[in-house]
């Protein structure tokens, strides 16, 4: 017998002494940025509230970056989560709708925009935007309108409603102060624009206290017939 050929069949009879198990790779395509939004529709307009932190873990990657994007003078998205598929949904969104403008010589109405990004959504169900929306508007008859969205474009309107980082402690403060929820002979009654914006920033203020990714500052967006208006309020920055 060779001596190479000797050498392998001794190396078959002992087992190999630095033989590993392999290890198991994982790869996520995903991050999660942080970020709230909140959405109320009124009688007459339509409110939409974000925070500005944009984070990763323990680090802030920016202090100043809403996440509400205005689509129409009706219209504002709320987008939050993994910040590279929320700038590539909100591209789609821009283009689809300046097809739809030059085609129809009209903005897309609010309602509409919510079935386009339903169906957005959907279309990308096998591999989804790692995203929480909510779009607020007035609708054709100009009252205030808040369509919220699952990861795979299931839809539904409603009078309020908190996505993100922060909506599990936003969402009970607003089913108890808007919804009435365990409140007797709680009678729910349209909420004053004043009353809403004073509301936000209350519930804004307690998330910033316990949510790490939430803070900085809170941007809201006041849509009425008159139009779209901003508005800062400062929130803790640590």
């Amino acid at each position: 017998m060779a001596f190479s050929d000797m050498m392998s069949y001794n190396s078959m009879k002992q087992p190999l002494q630095d033989y590993q198990a392999p290890n198991q790779l994982h790869f996520n395509p995903y991050d999660f940025n942080g970020g709230t939004i909140l959405a109320i529709a009124g009688e007459d307009y339509a409110l939409i509230a974000t925070d500005t932190r944009l984070s990763q873990g323990f680090s802030i990657h920016s202090h100043d970056n809403p996440k509400t994007y205005p689509l129409s003078s009706k219209t504002v998205l709320g987008c939050c989560g993994f910040h590279g598929d929320v700038l590539t949904l909100t591209k789609v969104i821009s283009a689809r709708l300046q097809i739809f403008e030059k085609d129809h010589n009209k903005q897309m109405p609010t309602s509409s925009v919510a079935a386009m990004l339903s169906t957005i959504l959907y279309y990308r169900r096998f591999f989804p935007y790692y995203t929480h929306n909510l779009v607020a508007g007035l609708d054709d008859d100009g009252k205030g309108c808040v369509y919220s969205f699952d990861p795979v474009g299931s839809y539904e309107r409603e009078v309020f409603r908190a996505k993100g980082s922060a909506s599990s402690m936003l969402q009970p403060l607003l089913d108890n102060q808007i919804g009435g929820k365990n409140q007797q002979g709680y009678v729910a009654q349209p909420l004053p624009l004043e009353r809403c914006v004073t509301l936000v920033k209350d519930v804004f203020t307690s998330a910033a206290e316990r949510d790490i990714y939430t803070g900085d500052s809170v941007q809201i967006s006041i849509i009425t017939k008159d139009g779209i208006k901003n508005e800062r309020f400062p929130l803790r920055r640590d």
